[in-house]
C-alpha cells in the first residue's frame, strides 16, 4: 500500500476537513501490508491520525484513516450517543466503540447504518437514514441528506477540492507528511 493510495481515499481527513474515511485495500503479502500500516502510522501518529484495519479477510482489508480527537468529538454529540445506544453500543468510549464497529464489520457485508457517525456524517443524516431505511433523502453525494442539504453540497464539493489538490501536490513531489495537517493540540 502506497501513500499515493492513503492520500488518494483519505485526503479530507488528512488536510483535517473529516473525522474519518473508510477504504478498501487488497494485498498479497499479510505480512507485508502490515508492515506498509505500520510505516504509514509513523508519519501519521505524530500528526494525530491512525490508520488501521476495520475488517480483514484473506487478501483485502477495509481500512480507517481517522483523527482520535475529532472521533471523541463526534461521538460526544447527543444525538450520535443516542444513535449508538439505539444501535446496540453499551460502551460509548472510542476504543470499545470501534471494536464493536470492527465485530459488525467482519460479522456482516454490508455495512451497519451507524458507520457514518465515524466518518464525518451528520448525526441527523445518518438518523434520517435509518428513520427513511435510505429513502426520501433531499440530495446524495458522499452519503444521503435528510438535514441541511446546502451545507452536505458544499462539504461534497470541499472534499472533492480537497482530494484533487492532495493529490496533485503529491504527483509534483509533495510526500504524505507534508500533506497531513496536524491535529491541533
Amino acid at each position: 500500500m502506497s501513500a499515493e493510495y492513503v492520500i488518494r481515499h483519505g485526503a479530507p481527513t488528512l488536510a483535517g476537513l473529516k473525522t474519518g474515511n473508510l477504504f478498501p485495500c487488497s494485498f498479497d503479502d499479510r505480512a507485508a501490508f502490515q508492515e506498509d500500516l505500520r510505516r504509514i502510522n509513523q508519519v501519521l501518529v505524530p500528526r494525530g491520525l491512525r490508520l488501521i484495519p476495520l475488517r480483514m479477510e484473506e487478501r483485502k482489508s477495509l481500512l480507517y484513516l481517522f483523527r482520535p480527537a475529532h472521533l471523541d468529538r463526534d461521538l460526544a454529540n447527543e444525538t450520535a450517543q443516542t444513535l449508538l445506544k439505539q444501535a446496540g453500543y453499551a460502551d460509548l468510549r472510542q476504543r470499545t466503540c470501534l471494536r464493536e464497529l470492527s465485530k459488525r464489520l467482519q460479522a456482516r457485508e454490508d455495512f451497519p447504518h451507524e458507520i457514518g457517525l465515524f466518518l464525518s456524517y451528520p448525526p441527523e443524516d445518518v438518523q434520517g437514514f435509518i428513520c427513511h431505511q435510505g429513502k426520501c433523502s433531499k440530495c446524495t453525494g458522499c452519503w444521503k441528506v435528510y438535514g441541511d442539504e446546502r451545507a452536505a453540497k458544499e462539504r461534497f464539493a470541499a472534499y472533492k477540492t480537497c482530494t484533487a489538490d492532495l493529490c496533485r501536490r503529491h504527483a509534483d513531489g509533495d510526500g504524505l507528511e507534508c500533506l497531513t495537517v496536524p491535529t491541533p493540540s
